[in-house]
């Protein structure tokens, strides 16, 4: 099989990991719920492809050496991984807050309707921390040194927006499906004590897998 991209044993692996993490709830996710919530259908898949797309740079720098360096220096972006629990804690304290005074505004992954969709979900995936885990701890072990990098990346790549696309669209199109009830003081608040919750629960994912 020394012929093929990847490794089967690797890939499929690979794919178990993908799939638990495309479903867990993180920034990404949740910024699809309140963009779905907000805006309808139509801007939710947009910040689903501005999320995605965000993914595909991060996959075009670790082609062009990025793997290498996160390697390198790991304890650099360890910090920064340690620094991204700590924003999204304080996010989802914000949230909490919110909920509490009963304010307004409830999404954690905050809709600014200034900017498009796309852009937005280009936007929270770039700094996402979640993702700079994926690409420092998640995806390494999978490579094979012994095998061309660029056709592994290519098929990782497929898998994990594959399995993003399909997880991400289905938090968006299923806050779209909850926006009536968005006029609702008390659903408000409850959605943004979930966000809270989740938001935190995440931060603590990172902390522990870091």
């Amino acid at each position: 099989m020394d012929h093929l991209p990847v490794d089967p044993a690797r890939y499929g692996a690979f794919l178990v990991a993908m799939f638990v993490m495309a479903l867990t709830p993180g920034p990404a996710n949740l910024f699809a719920i309140a963009t779905g919530m907000a805006r309808g259908k139509g801007a939710a898949l947009l910040g689903v492809l501005g999320m995605n797309s965000a993914t595909l740079v991060w996959f075009a720098c670790s082609a062009l050496g990025l793997g290498a360096l996160i390697v390198a220096f790991p304890k650099a972006f360890h910090v920064l991984a340690l620094a991204g629990a700590a924003y999204l804690v304080w996010l989802g304290l914000k949230s909490l807050w919110s909920a509490i005074r009963n304010a307004e505004s409830q999404a954690s992954a905050a809709v600014r309707t200034s900017r498009s969709a796309f852009l937005d979900g280009f936007t929270v995936q770039i700094a996402n921390p979640k993702i700079l885990l994926f690409f420092s701890a998640v995806l390494p072990p999978f490579l094979d040194v012994e095998r061309p990098l660029a056709p592994q990346l290519v098929m990782f790549a497929c898998a994990t927006i594959g399995m993003d696309l399909i997880s991400m669209s289905s938090y968006g199109l299923s806050g779209a499906a909850l926006s009536a009830r968005m006029n609702e003081p008390g659903f408000r608040r409850a959605f943004a004590l979930l966000v809270g919750v989740l938001l935190i629960a995440a931060a603590g994912l990172i902390v522990s897998r870091g």
